[in-house]
């Protein structure tokens, strides 16, 4: 990927605020998901630490595919590639420090499409991890569940991280959920049975210049259409209230829990500044892009996929109690996306 000016500098700024970074001096951190929207994030601010403050951290990006990982990120120096697949044991005998489980179906046509899949890279994807770490004596994991968790509630208040609603487990659409719940539980089993460390992460709507190009969530297609002069066209009236959070920003949140956070909690990671409806997002994105939102009805088959929660935004209390804080709202987020787009194309 080819950076934006406006990129680099989001990175430069949004190591600054990382609490006791230092910590991470020498370690071995292992990413898998490491090609996807949060994990290339992560990965390009663990380098950018490296690169400023000469950390010497060694990053190994875990992915099934050799090729997309130096194609994301070429030959960066302190990066090494290791062949990866979430429902296998870890193929290594490096003792990491930390590890960080990003690897996850992330967009709801897969979570239709490859609703298994989508449970046993989240529940046995992470048992494999925690084996390996109980194994190798690895100092902590960190899990990233999603602000599913929460269910539906009818509630005008922002999540917190120990108010839960309802899910429907017999819906297919529930697989992502259930196994989010399922393995932050797991989580705290291994934790507790074991005395393996974790924390657990709960990212709201993440969008930003990381994403793929195969990305089909609401964001980061109105991302693309933007960058190329295309058509925004919401499915809905957009009421419906997110956190959005710029991947950069969720990068330095996860990393911030990772180092900070305490053993066996939970965090969401929300931007207090970009808490806005859909139908907000939509217009950020078409005013970067010069273009206008366009409303239509969706079809049954589109309607499937949707997420049921009218009110899924966070409350961001607690990961700002440890010195965290977002830099980046959800106008100039929406800029720095579309520019980056448009230089990759």
């Amino acid at each position: 990927m080819k950076y934006s000016n406006g990129y680099v500098s989001d990175l430069l700024s949004a190591i600054e605020i990382i609490p006791n970074y230092s910590k991470l001096n020498n370690c071995k951190i292992l990413v898998t998901g490491s090609t996807g929207m949060i994990g290339s994030a992560i990965i390009d601010v663990l380098l950018t630490l490296n690169e400023k403050y000469y950390l010497n951290i060694n990053i190994y990006a875990a992915s099934r595919n050799k090729n997309s990982v130096y194609e994301r990120f070429e030959n960066r120096e302190n990066l090494f590639y290791v062949n990866y697949d979430a429902n296998e044991p870890i193929n290594s005998n490096i003792v990491f420090d930390y590890i960080i489980h990003a690897a996850s179906n992330s967009s709801p046509d897969l979570y239709l499409k490859e609703p298994v899949e989508t449970m046993t890279a989240n529940i046995i994807g992470l048992k494999n991890i925690f084996d390996y770490a109980l194994d190798k004596e690895c100092r902590r994991i960190l899990y990233i569940s999603s602000s599913e968790v929460y269910g539906k509630k009818a509630t005008i208040e922002s999540h917190t991280e120990d108010n839960y609603g309802f899910v429907d487990i017999l819906s297919v659409r529930s697989c992502y959920p259930v196994a989010k719940r399922a393995a932050e539980t797991l989580c705290i089993s291994y934790s507790n049975e074991y005395g393996i460390e974790s924390v657990i992460v709960r990212p709201g709507h993440i969008y930003g210049p990381t994403a793929t190009k195969k990305d089909t969530r609401v964001a980061s297609l109105f991302a693309r259409e933007a960058a190329i002069g295309g058509q925004i066209i919401l499915k809905s009236s957009g009421t419906q209230l997110r956190s959005y959070c710029y991947s950069i920003d969720c990068a330095t949140a996860i990393i911030t829990v990772l180092i900070n956070g305490k053993n066996g909690e939970a965090y969401n990671i929300s931007n207090k500044d970009s808490i806005v409806t859909i139908s907000e997002m939509a217009k950020s994105f078409a005013k970067a892009g010069g273009i206008k939102v366009e409303y239509d009805i969706p079809n049954e088959v589109e309607k499937q996929s949707f997420n049921p929660m009218d009110n899924s935004s966070l409350n961001s209390k607690k990961i700002e109690s440890l010195g965290w804080q977002a830099l980046t709202d959800m106008d100039e987020g929406a800029k720095h996306t579309v520019e980056n787009i448009r230089i990759n194309l």
